[in-house]
């Protein structure tokens, strides 16, 4: 079995930064693709942006130029780092990730999300 596990989450002001980790353990032989996603209060959940094995990245336009992904594979953990936050980025922050174990084949496991909250 594979755990997703984000933390880092919080209260911040507007225009403040925050940084997420994402840690991922159990049977792990080897991790894929990696995406944050968020989703707000009455809203369906958004794909925040993506990282590649090879830590290609793309983003979603509303985060584009603000927030940058990256990854730490030997850490097996991913990272989200938000600058120049909004209130409308406040949203619950979930980590995906692309898994091969030792015992199944590839499949996409989730986080159990971390809130962040902009305001001031």
């Amino acid at each position: 079995q594979v755990q997703l596990v984000e933390s880092g989450g919080g209260l911040v002001q507007p225009g403040g930064p925050l940084r997420l980790p994402c840690t991922a353990s159990g049977s792990i032989f080897r991790i894929h693709d990696m995406a944050w996603y968020r989703q707000a209060p009455g809203r369906e959940r958004e794909l925040v942006g993506t990282i590649t094995s090879d830590s290609t990245t793309s983003y979603a336009d509303s985060v584009k130029g603000r927030f940058s992904i990256s990854r730490d594979n030997a850490k097996n953990t991913l990272y989200l780092q938000m600058n120049s936050l909004k209130p409308e980025d406040t949203a619950n922050y979930y980590c995906s990730a692309d898994v091969e174990t030792y015992v199944r084949p590839r499949r996409s496991y989730w986080g159990q999300g971390t809130q962040v909250t902009v305001s001031s």
